[in-house]
């Protein structure tokens, strides 16, 4: 499983290659690079599974998330071009995309959403479909299905696990 923590938010405006390279490294290049040091090991097993955790906002994306939208994306992108030759081995590379869940970085994350429209956090997260956060429990349950054998024939794909908060069909 690959996942770490998101840049800063702010305006794209006060962004600098230097702020763009830390986001890439940290949130593409990084992941990217552990998929490149293990996929061989788990074709040449027959068995693998590579989970990334990258972002609700992958699909829906938050402006003051830019760097991590960027980011994120790219490594969706990369996912989806390399993911397909692997099944054949039992090998899967799925991205998981939450949203907001009951920790640190959700409730930072519900703060920043609920400030950009003049409400508070929890304001935001009554507006939720669900009325509440993701429970981290879920958030694991979610990932250890993935990693299951009984998941072998999902690959490729981006699990949204937001409570029902993006509203298109695709």
């Amino acid at each position: 499983m690959n996942n770490a923590g998101g840049p800063p938010p702010g305006d794209f405006r006060n962004w600098r290659q230097k702020e763009w390279f830390e986001a890439v490294n940290g949130n593409m290049y990084s992941p990217i690079d552990m998929i490149r040091r293990t996929l061989d090991g788990m074709i040449a097993r027959r068995f693998g599974r590579i989970i990334n955790i990258t972002s609700a906002a992958v699909k829906q994306p938050f402006e003051p998330l830019g760097l991590s939208n960027g980011a994120r994306s790219g490594l969706t992108g990369f996912v989806a071009g390399i993911s397909r030759d692997p099944a054949r081995f039992n090998v899967t590379i799925n991205n998981l995309l939450p949203g907001l869940f009951d920790t640190e970085r959700g409730h930072g994350a519900a703060t920043l959403i609920g400030d950009s429209r003049g409400l508070s956090a929890r304001d935001v997260i009554a507006g939720l479909p669900a009325g509440r956060l993701g429970m981290v429990e879920e958030f694991g349950a979610t990932c250890a299905f993935l990693c299951s054998r009984q998941a072998a024939y999902i690959t490729g794909q981006n699990i949204l696990i937001d409570g029902g908060n993006y509203r298109g069909t695709f």
